[in-house]
Order: structure tokens, then sequence, then C-alpha cells
């Protein structure tokens, strides 16, 4: 029996002629802008052609050429259409081997790139192949509409798609643009190898009765017909790719010693999310996410999960969720968060035994539950992921566009709101307690009012946080998130992670739209820095968010160097890239007030 797909041609029908010669197109652009941005290559103005552009190979011939636009924070404005290659047809993978030396890829890690090079424009050509709904369709689509549509990935890594692993039949079943049906597969786990974490507020009977229904007890059915005792195991939830391609072989033994025991499918129909490892229930929309470990390596990381993680997990989600309602401002913005409740993980003896902390080995089976959105909705409010704001249909037009006109309200006053919801909480949450959060656009959702952001979700907490002000009290299980970051390299969470990550652009969308011009963009950001520091006047020192510059943080630099481990979790700052600086676009903006730049990081 084949288990591939039938004729073999499924596997790359999506590469037809003008899908994949936008998909090369895109990503050109996208790795232009990006290395420029970072210094990796320098783009040398035409002065016979204003506004064009040329980059050279490492042999010092010209390559690629095209029209831009530069923006402030460095940010190319590429038009798509006009790049040209002196080679002939636009070859994604070719200009990474032509610019292998300037983007310091050496003979172990170029294959590698190329490779998530290659998986990436996979991706993109098989999104184009299909029908997309359009930028203004997908503002009255309902939530898990808008989060298959997504075409670009993250914005700022080039190969943000690799997911090195999945074949072509499993990329199409398990991706989230393929928005297809998932069952996940349940095992039980012998108590002795396997631990499980609740928040204060459920227990493992209960939280599994409440996700389970009556398939929980179908399950002890089936453990008692195995002569097993249903009491001496613990449930978790599998990923299907990893169960089929790691777990039934790489953990024989414990299989067939019953420490690991097959159930069967969910009942339930889940849908993959952006992130790949994480599940919506479709079935029970009010169920909770499940966050699966899965082998493969995408975006700098191989994706499994840390049993050892997991442990606290539920534990450092009290401690936030107790936060944010306790703290008054954080009340007021309205922002929420949806927990991570329960969490489980299983301890494989002998790969524990063969290797250090961290390694893979470790992450191969565990999961978490994280609260579904749906059940916080009032009436008349839809959901969508903040990447949304960055999203452009195949006929160009852009979701964020469409999102402000049909609000009816004019650019400034939608920034506004939008940015009271999402960057407030963030600047709280940093000036009062010295917590940074990863608030890219797949860990935030949106909660919309006709068209204006009301307020926003922040999700994936405890594996993405960190808190990095030595007197912020930890209760000692959630001491794991607190990590020593240099005081004048705190702010970069706002510098970094909002402004060069996702303002920058946002800024260049709206700008290119004619929505808003980019100085009315951060003079509007400007503003709420402004009013958030002189409403916390006892605060407004602590970090100086007006400073002329502010250093650039690398990312594709990370991935270049490792593709499989980034970022050392237990050393965020240890692993940063950092080349030169940035001009800060709220610089110029700044009140007469404003903190001068020695009190930065105090």
């Amino acid at each position: 029996m084949n288990p591939y797909p039938s004729p073999p041609s499924a596997a790359a029908a999506h590469y037809r002629p003008d899908a994949w010669d936008a998909a090369n197109r895109i990503l050109l652009a996208k790795a232009l802008c990006e290395f420029a941005h970072e210094r990796l290559i320098e783009p040398a103005p035409d002065p016979d052609a204003p506004g064009w552009f040329t980059v050279t190979s490492d042999d010092g011939t010209p390559a690629y050429r095209f029209a831009a636009r530069r923006m402030p924070l460095r940010h190319w404005q590429i038009d798509p259409g006009s790049i040209t290659c002196d080679g002939g047809r636009l070859d994604a993978v070719g200009f990474v081997l032509g610019l292998r030396e300037a983007l310091g890829l050496g003979p172990d890690m170029l294959p590698a790139y190329l490779e998530e090079i290659s998986s990436t424009l996979s991706s993109l050509s098989f999104k184009l192949s299909l029908p997309q709904p359009s930028a203004a369709d997908l503002v009255t689509a309902d939530f898990q509409t808008v989060e298959a549509a997504m075409l670009a990935g993250h914005p700022c890594f080039v190969a943000n798609s690799g997911r090195i692993g999945f074949g072509a039949h499993e990329s199409q079943a398990f991706a989230p643009e393929a928005a297809r049906d998932v069952r996940l597969i349940w095992l039980a786990a012998h108590r002795s190898h396997a631990d499980f974490s609740s928040c204060r507020d459920t227990t493992y009977a209960d939280f599994l009765r409440a996700e389970l229904g009556p398939q929980r007890e179908q399950f002890d059915a089936d453990l008692r017909d195995r002569g097993l005792d249903p009491d001496d195991y613990l449930l978790i939830p599998v990923h299907p790719w990893q169960w089929w391609n790691r777990l039934s072989i790489t953990f024989a033994a414990d299989i067939a010693q019953d420490r690991l025991v097959p159930l069967g499918e969910s009942r339930d129909v889940y849908q993959a999310q952006q992130s790949v490892r994480t599940f919506f229930n479709r079935t029970r929309q009010d169920r909770h996410y499940v966050k699966t470990a899965v082998s493969v390596v995408n975006m700098g990381f191989v994706r499994g999960l840390s049993a050892a993680y997991m442990a606290a997990t539920p534990a450092i989600n009290d401690w936030l969720a107790d936060l944010f309602a306790s703290d008054a401002t954080l009340r007021a913005t309205g922002a929420l968060l949806i927990r991570e409740r329960a969490a489980i993980g299983y301890h494989p003896e002998a790969y524990e035994a063969a290797t250090p902390a961290g390694s893979p080995y470790r992450k191969m089976l565990a999961a978490l539950w994280r609260e579904s959105p749906v059940p916080l909705l009032e009436p008349d409010r839809r959901l969508a992921t903040m990447a949304a704001l960055l999203h452009r249909d195949p006929d160009g037009q852009s979701y964020a566009a469409a999102l402000i006109a049909h609000a009816g309200v004019a650019p400034t006053t939608w920034l506004r709101s939008y940015l009271d919801a999402y960057l407030q909480p963030l600047l709280h949450a940093l000036y009062r307690y010295g917590l940074a959060f990863m608030p890219h656009g797949e860990n935030v959702i949106l909660v919309l009012h006709q068209g204006n952001v009301e307020r926003v979700i922040l999700k994936d907490l405890a594996e993405e946080i960190v808190v990095m002000r030595p007197d912020t009290h930890l209760p000692t299980e959630a001491e794991r998130v607190r990590a020593q970051v240099p005081s004048d390299l705190q702010a970069l969470s706002i510098f970094t992670d909002v402004f060069d990550c996702f303002f920058r652009h946002l800024a260049a969308l709206l700008n290119a739209d004619g929505v808003l011009p980019w100085d009315d963009f951060w003079r509007t950001v400007a503003d709420v820095v402004a009013d958030y520091q002189a409403a916390h006047p006892e605060l407004a020192d602590r970090y100086d968010l007006f400073a002329a510059q502010f250093p650039l943080s690398c990312l594709n630099r990370l991935q270049l160097r490792d593709n499989r481990q980034m970022v050392d979790l237990a050393d965020p700052a240890g692993a940063l890239q950092l080349l030169g600086t940035l001009d800060n676009p709220l610089a110029a903006h700044a009140p007469v007030s404003a903190v001068s730049p020695v009190s930065a990081g105090r």
C-alpha cells in the first residue's frame, strides 16, 4: 500500500509558473529589504535613475535591480514588480547562493538555509495557488478564515516557513494555510514518567473531562481492556506527524513496555494555526487550543516542547493573570490574557540520561492547553490575528487599509485606538515591572468592533515573557521567567519587538497605500508614549523611548548563524546580534519634557 497521495505530481501541483514566479518575487522583495535593513547588503543607488538600486553578487557583478523608497528605521519599501535579475528569471535560491559570503553562510549552514528558502518558496507558492479571500472580504470574515489566509509569515525573517521534516503531503495536511481538519492523536503516559500541572482553578480530572467529554471514559475503557489501570496514566495529545514520524519509532521501548499507550484520534476536529504546532478546536470553539511538540525545524528552532518547562507553565500564567487583574493601569487598557491553563510533559528516561538540558530529544513529547478567546467575545465583536495588519491579498490590497475604511474614521483616530489597546499595556508592563512580551503579530489577537481595534488578547505567555527587573516579585515556581538583561538593552523589547519588527512594516504599508503618511504614524506613536509617561511620572525616567537612536538587533543574522537554535531561552540577551544603531523615529516628536537619553534604562 502506498501511503502517499497519488499521482506523485500531487506533491508539486502548486509549482505552476504564475504562482512560482509570484512567490519568488515576493520573497526576493523581503530578502532585499531585510538583508539591507540588517546591513548584510548595501544596495547601490543608480545615478541615472533616481529611486532605483542595484545589488551585486559576491563576485562584484550586478545581479538584482529594483525600485525602492527608503523609509525610517532603514526600511526599504520595494516594489516587487520592479525587481529584475541580470541572470534572467527571478530565483530566490540563486540570490542566496550568489550572496553566500555577504550573508556569512559557511559550507555547513549554506545547504540548510537553502533548504529553508526552498521550503518557504514552496509554502508561498502553495498559498498563491489556492483561491484567496480579498482584503475586503477578510474584514468581515471569521477568526479562522483570517488565520488561514495569511501569506507573508513573520515580517522580518526571510526563511520563515522552513518546516524541515514535513513532506509535501504533510505540509498540505498540517500547514496553517491548508486549513485542513486535523484530529490529534491521544496517548496514555504512565505517571512514573509524566507530569501534569494546571492553573489553580482546575484539576486533572475536571480539565480532561471538560476537554474530552465522553471520549475520556472511552479511553479509560480502552486501557482496562489492555489490562491496565487508568489511574496509573495521564492522557496527552500528540501532533499526528510527531506520532507517525518520531514517537512510534524513537520511543519504541516506552510503547512496548506500556509506558506509552496509543489510544486513538480525537473526536474533535482542529485547525493548525500560524505557529504550526498549535491547534484551534473547530468542533467546540469554547474548548482550549492545544499546543503540541513537533520535531521539525522552523524559523530558528526545532519546534519541540520541553517537559521540564511545562511543569511551571500554569503557575507562570496564574502569576501573570493575577498581575493583570490587580494592576489598575493594565485593567484600564482592556488587554486580556488567554492563559495556558494546563500542561503535560513526558520524560523519556533513556534520552534524558543521554543528553544535556535543552536537547531536542527532551522536547519530543509534551503539550499545553491554552484558553480559547471565543468565550471572551462580547456581542458584535470579531477576532483577527494581529499579523493580518501586515497582510496583502494576491491583488496587493491590504487588510489594514480595508479595516480602516470599514471603520469609517480618520486613519489617525483608528491608529490611536489600536495603539491604546496594543502599545499601552506593553509600555506599562515594561516600565512598572520590567516585564516584556514577545508581541509579534502571531502572538496577539485583535478584538474588533466595526473595524476598530477595541482591545488586544496576548498569548504564548510562559515560554515568551521575560522579567528583567530584580525587584519585581515572582513566586518561586515562576522564577524561570526572570533573566538578567543589561539595563541599556531592556528597552529593546519595545524598540526592536514593537517599533522595528512590527510598526516599521505597518507604517510603510499605510504610507504606500496612501492611507497615512509615515510621519503621522510615528507622531501618533510618540503621542501614546508621551501620554503614558505623563500619566506615570514616577516611572518615566526608567526608559527613554525618545532617545535619538537605539541598537539594531538583527534577527536574520541569528538564523543565518544557527538555524536550529537561534537563541538560548535561558539567556535571551546573550544571543543578540547587535550591529550599529537605528535613528529613532520618535525622537523628532519628543515632548519638551521628555527625559534625557542619559536616563535610559535606569
